[in-house]
């Protein structure tokens, strides 16, 4: 797998070095002059663990939360003095975890205490278990500037559930605070490419998604994280091709819009997604920056994160300064999971033409069935959607599982190369 990733590495970066990430880096961040900011907080507690869970999450206790939503605030105020006294005009934000919901007493705090610093002119979003799907909860979230919810329901088949290792869980109390609280967009998440899952499958979890409140459904590919302890196996290729293209002729069937590789939605208006951001601002433990030049990645030590803030310093475990075909390939990468791409907005951030730096590979993309050119927009195919995912794949395994395998263990590397 590592193979295959690095000779596209090579090949579209034009250069034989790898991924450098240094230690530690700079105390200050340089933010201000950025376009299309966004931001992303991390709240990492869990009232459980789930195995096949790779994100940097521990087990819930209030006063952990407490410290830790203390020193996120603390984060917040040193980055956000750092834009000479000015409110920054940045896009959306969201609240990923773990769990955010489980914090929903305070989220109004650190969104306001965001406020003094960022004016966020595209929505507010948060990750919820369904567990935390109550009036209660989405009232006071929805109080606190709460625009967008996405909800972790992985699939509403117990077989699937006891799988992944869910509880069993009772959908009615949630469906009816979803039909008394309204959000802007109410995004359900599903798991796809499990042992047997077939399209019929799929087709149930999202017809009851979109019946019972949701307007966007993402249904995320099942990945073996190394370092997860899940039992689960790995569809194969051919099964994933061929349950990705069933799936997608169906909900194009019925009218769902895709907006990106594994999401649909049945309102145009709908959005939900933290990934696809030119430039994002990240706060508390695990959380990446991504600024122009450069990506950083906070300590994933929850305990270590909050002595650094309150030591005054940032949290930041390791950076890599990109030079700019890298950082063309981190941007066309994520700009491609939306399936669309126009190359005045790559001109716009780079400088640079599009067809000047990577035309033969667009060239050759459209010729292999991949990409496909209307009105001067580029748009992956339903055989180039598979192929990005299936790329997507051997991408995390060969770079996120490193990564996120050494800093679940060492708050603080000395470095390291990928």
């Amino acid at each position: 797998m590592s193979l295959i990733t690095t000779l596209t590495r090579m090949w579209l970066t034009r250069s034989f070095s790898p991924f450098t990430f240094t230690a530690g880096g700079s105390d200050f961040i340089d933010y201000t002059n950025l376009e299309s900011l966004g931001l992303y907080v991390h709240i990492p507690f869990c009232k459980k663990i789930c195995t096949f869970c790779p994100y940097c999450k521990q087990i819930y206790n209030q006063q952990d939360m407490a410290l830790y939503i203390d020193a996120l605030k603390k984060e917040i105020q040193k980055v956000g003095a750092m834009n000479n006294g000015t409110r920054k005009k940045t896009t959306s934000l969201y609240f990923g975890g773990g769990t955010p919901a489980l914090a929903a007493d305070r989220i109004g705090e650190i969104i306001s205490e965001l406020n003094r610093y960022f004016e966020i002119t595209e929505g507010i979003g948060l990750e919820l278990h369904p567990d935390n799907v109550t009036e209660e909860t989405l009232l006071k979230l929805k109080e606190a500037g709460v625009t967008k919810i996405s909800i972790g329901i992985q699939s509403f088949n117990q077989k699937y559930l006891a799988l992944l290792g869910r509880d069993n869980f009772d959908y009615s109390r949630m469906f009816e605070a979803l039909k008394k609280i309204p959000f802007e967009t109410v995004s359900m998440d599903f798991i796809f490419a499990l042992p047997d899952q077939t399209v019929e499958d799929l087709k149930a979890d999202i017809s009851k998604a979109f019946e019972y409140g949701a307007n966007h459904v993402a249904i995320y590919p099942f990945i073996d994280f190394s370092f997860a302890k899940n039992t689960v196996k790995p569809m194969s290729k051919n099964q994933k091709h061929h349950l990705l293209d069933a799936i997608t002729d169906w909900c194009t069937e019925k009218g769902y819009r895709r907006d990106s590789i594994w999401t649909f939605s049945n309102d145009k208006s709908a959005k939900y997604s933290s990934m696809t951001r030119e430039n994002f601002l990240g706060f508390g433990c695990s959380a990446t920056t991504l600024l122009r030049s450069q990506f950083k990645v906070n300590t994933f030590s929850v305990k270590e994160y909050a002595r650094c803030i309150n030591e005054g310093k940032l949290a930041t475990s390791l950076t890599i300064n990109f030079s700019q075909r890298k950082r063309m390939c981190y941007w066309l990468f994520w700009t491609l999971y939306t399936t669309r791409l126009d190359p005045k907005d790559f001109q716009k951030f780079f400088g640079k033409k599009l067809k000047y730096k990577y035309g033969m590979e667009f060239a050759l993309a459209r010729l292999l069935g991949f990409l496909q050119k209307e009105n001067g927009i580029y748009t992956l195919t339903k055989k180039g959607c598979f192929y990005y995912h299936h790329y997507e794949n051997f991408y995390t395994l060969s770079y996120i599982d490193k990564m996120w395998g050494l800093m679940r263990t060492t708050p603080f590397p000395d470095g390291m190369k990928l």
